[in-house]
């Protein structure tokens, strides 16, 4: 099933006014003589290409990831973009790479599960990096895809000015994109030119979601990825693709929302970096984790990290379902009905 078509009985409902009805489907806070627009706009590139900078920047929250290592996002995201006048789901796709291991084939089914039913899709470029193979493939993909593309160039910010219409001529000869927009994720520059490309291009359809929702993801998931994202950033090079992260338990209570959380390594000494000396930098991942986990979340957290060694766990099917968000959220639901 797609991703629009499990949304596909949403009642027929018109916006007036978000601001009235904030947090609210109710019936009588739309319209039906109003012009409202939803839809699912993908988001493809390849690893490093400014994907979750750009969906954060859209969403104006955070929902996604970021790292300076490629190939840090490993699921389909969701980014609501809520408007008076239009609901923009957008989705944040792993970057566009060869597999090596189960991992990548599984991150590239995401993308390809994320190209089903889409209203547009919006690849973009790194302007400042040369074309290469990878750029090669998510051009053919974005020929196979039956929606509508736009090109978004990105990073024109740290670019020379003169080489960018020879990039957009290079592009609009390779595929004939409804639209070619320089941008910079970074900065902003650009966005609301994108925005108002992609709701032109969206059907008149209800809101897919409440429109005070921006992602699908759980707050315990989004817990788990700042976690991985700060030890990314934190550990050596060989060390972030090995990283995985496990939330264990996530219990909200009236003044504090308890997390305890598990690391995942392919090695001992992997796990030896993220500890760090006298436990430093897991100290430090987890300082960086619950100071930015609090912000977001707007209460104080009680963060709880543990490193341990799964070998080998980017080649192993059964270990990458245990560690996918969707699945455990389902183990967390059966261990609830166990205690009930």
């Amino acid at each position: 099933m797609s991703i629009a078509q499990s949304f596909a009985n949403v009642p027929p409902l018109r916006a007036v006014s978000h601001l009235s009805c904030q947090g609210s489907l109710d019936a009588s806070c739309y319209d039906e003589g109003m012009e409202f627009k939803a839809g699912f706009a993908a988001i493809l590139g390849r690893p490093n290409a400014g994907k979750s900078t750009l969906v954060n920047r859209l969403v104006g929250q955070k929902v996604a990831i970021v790292s300076p290592k490629p190939q840090t996002t490993r699921n389909r995201i969701l980014g609501i973009v809520n408007r008076d006048d239009a609901q923009v789901v957008l989705i944040d796709t792993p970057g566009i790479h060869k597999p090596e291991n189960e991992l990548g084939r599984q991150m590239m089914e995401e993308v390809r599960q994320a190209l089903e039913s889409l209203d547009v899709l919006l690849l973009i470029v790194d302007a400042k990096a040369e074309f290469g193979a990878g750029d090669r493939f998510a051009l053919e993909m974005v020929k196979g895809a039956k929606a509508p593309a736009i090109l978004l160039l990105n990073k024109v910010d740290a670019m020379a000015k003169e080489r960018l219409l020879p990039l957009i001529d290079h592009y609009s000869k390779e595929h004939e994109f409804a639209e070619v927009i320089p941008i910079s994720a970074l900065t902003g520059d650009g966005m609301e030119i994108v925005l108002k490309e992609v709701v032109k291009r969206l059907p008149e359809h209800p809101p897919y979601f409440p429109p005070e929702q921006y992602t699908d993801q759980p707050e315990r998931f989004l817990a788990g990825e700042i976690v991985r994202e700060k030890a990314i950033v934190a550990s050596r090079q060989e060390v972030p693709y090995a990283i995985a992260v496990l939330v264990e338990s996530f219990e909200e209570g009236a003044k504090l929302i308890r997390i305890r959380a598990t690391i995942y390594v392919e090695r001992d000494g992997q796990k030896g970096i993220v500890i760090g000396k006298g436990g430093a930098m897991l100290k430090k991942i987890g300082t960086e984790a619950r100071l930015e986990l609090e912000e977001i979340l707007g209460t104080k957290i009680f963060l709880e990290l543990y490193v341990k060694v799964l070998e080998d766990w980017r080649d192993r099917p059964a270990l990458l379902r245990q560690l996918d968000w969707r699945r455990q959220l389902e183990r967390m639901s059966e261990r609830e009905a166990e205690k009930t």
